[in-house]
């Protein structure tokens, strides 16, 4: 099996294989636990060195803590210290006003009897006048042989004068404390206002003249037998003027807009040449829709003009037709615009809604638009025209109550109101008519003599001025100036006027002698 090698040998071989075996294991075996051991040794000595090294950090750490300790300790102590003398000094301040107070106290203890004792005194001093004044009028009937009702009559009458003149003096002190105060305010708003806005004077005319190249072309206008101008007439609805101005013809008609598109129209036909009546109703047409595209570039130009925004397309068509009408002279339009720069500039200074102070500005008048359309005073078709167009109440507001038919219900319709009243009241803007001018002076000149003791009195000034003579022995100082007050009230609830009016009441007395 083993090819012939002796199975002693073989035996031998394997013992010793198995001793190396068996001895190698011994010599490892002892290698390891030699290494066990030194490793061991080598840990119990790096645990020594440890506790040895904690220990001496664990005193050290002791050692610094101590002296932190007691450094607080010390600090604290400072500072507990400092604390008690700043709480011993309040302590002794709060004891010296306490002091202070009783002191007080005590005194006021003391005015307070001295008060009542004076008190007492005067009550009596009180009771022996009124016993006096008893005694003094008793011997005043006696003497004067007087009844009492006569006497009372008397002191009335005394009391009445005496109130008389507190009341003057009450109204001049109250008058010139409000006087000063609101017209600083007013005249300094107003004066911003005007000078940030400056308008031209307004002059108007109510006809239309057209200069003619010839006075040939009157005739041509004329036609044969009249014929051009009764065509002329009958299609533009105004009368066509042809007299012997040279050189000229004049268009008239209560409608603005058709006096306007007639111009044009007219204007048209004499530059063309040739008139005649089928000419002329092509040329009114075209004018006609000529004058409806600049009405509505003049309202939208008014609109920007006045810082308006979002306004409804047909309003901004009845602003345009606004430029075609005049009050007393003045442009309807322009005093619009006029008035919604002057509303939103008044809004600006005090702070109110500028935007809707400029809105009911610009439509305040818009009802004279249509009025001559529409039945209707120019107020309540502008509030109708506003609504019916979504505009804010406030705006309505404001166009209904710039006359004064309803209360304003926000500061911005007051606003409109005022610079209503300064559009239309400076210098250059109207032309009032002569019959309409006399008639306010004179109901001012009626309502002041209509008061006693007014001996004469006189509008001055176009009316801006009421000055007033009164009787001097029938009206005092002090009444003159509550008849003043009472003259100025029923101007105001009675007339209706621009601006303000100054009533002036003059005293005066004289003494006239001749030396012969």
């Amino acid at each position: 099996m083993f090819n012939g090698i002796n199975p002693i040998v073989i035996l031998i071989t394997v013992a010793f294989v198995l001793l190396a075996f068996y001895l190698g294991y011994l010599y490892r075996k002892n290698i390891g636990e030699s290494k066990i051991s030194s490793a061991e040794e080598l840990s119990r000595k790096i645990l020594e060195d440890a506790n040895k090294e904690a220990d001496s950090l664990r005193n050290e750490t002791l050692l610094e803590a101590k002296a932190e300790i007691s450094k607080l300790k010390s600090e604290n102590e400072k500072q507990f210290q400092q604390i008690r003398s700043e709480l011993n000094i309040r302590e002794s301040h709060l004891l010296k006003k306490e002091e202070s107070l009783d002191n007080r106290s005590l005194l006021i203890d003391k005015k307070s009897d001295q008060i009542s004792s004076d008190q007492k005194k005067l009550k009596q001093k009180e009771d022996r006048i009124d016993k006096l004044i008893e005694e003094q009028q008793l011997e005043l009937q006696n003497i004067a042989g007087l009844t009492n009702q006569e006497a009372k009559e008397i002191i009335l009458k005394n009391v009445k004068n005496d109130t008389i003149h507190e009341s003057a003096r009450l109204i001049k002190e109250a008058e010139e404390k409000v006087r000063s105060e609101s017209k600083k305010i007013a005249r300094d708003i107003l004066a911003t206002t005007i000078q940030r806005y400056a308008a031209d004077a307004v002059a108007e005319n109510t006809v239309s003249v057209i200069s003619l190249p010839n006075d040939e072309m009157k005739g041509r206008i004329i036609g044969r037998e009249g014929r051009n101008i009764r065509a002329f007439e009958q299609a533009s609805g105004v009368d066509l003027i042809i007299d012997d101005t040279p050189e000229a013809v004049v268009i008239s008609s209560f409608d603005p807009v058709r006096r306007e598109v007639a111009k044009v129209a007219l204007e048209s036909l004499i530059q063309d040449g040739r008139i005649n009546p089928s000419r002329i109703e092509e040329m009114i047409t075209k004018a006609e829709d000529e004058v409806e595209q600049r009405i509505i570039e003049d309202g939208q130009e008014a609109v920007e003009k006045a810082g308006v925004i979002n306004l409804h397309p047909q309003l901004v068509k009845l602003v345009g037709k606004m430029k075609f009408r005049t009050s007393y002279g003045q442009n309807i339009l322009k005093h619009s615009v006029e008035v919604a720069n002057l509303s939103g500039m008044l809004a600006e200074e005090i702070g109110a809604n500028a935007q809707i102070a400029r809105r009911g500005g610009l439509l305040h008048d818009i009802g004279k638009a249509i009025d001559r359309e529409q039945e209707g005073t120019h107020v309540s078709l502008g509030v109708e025209a506003a609504t019916k167009y979504g505009e804010n109440k406030y705006v309505i507001n404001a166009i209904e109550s710039h006359h004064g038919d309803v209360e304003p219900n926000c500061v911005e319709s007051i606003l409109v109101q005022t610079a209503d009243a300064i559009s239309a009241a400076r210098p250059g803007a109207r032309r009032e008519s002569l019959e309409k001018y006399v008639k306010r002076l004179e109901n001012l000149e009626g309502i002041a003599n209509s008061f006693d003791g007014i001996e004469k009195s006189f509008a001055l000034q176009a009316g801006r001025e009421l000055r007033i003579m009164v009787k001097p022995d029938r009206i005092s100082d002090d009444e003159m100036v509550v008849i003043a007050r009472e003259i100025a009230q029923k101007i105001e609830s009675e007339l209706e006027y621009p601006g303000e009016i100054k009533v002036n009441v003059l005293r005066e007395s004289k003494a006239i002698e001749f030396a012969k």
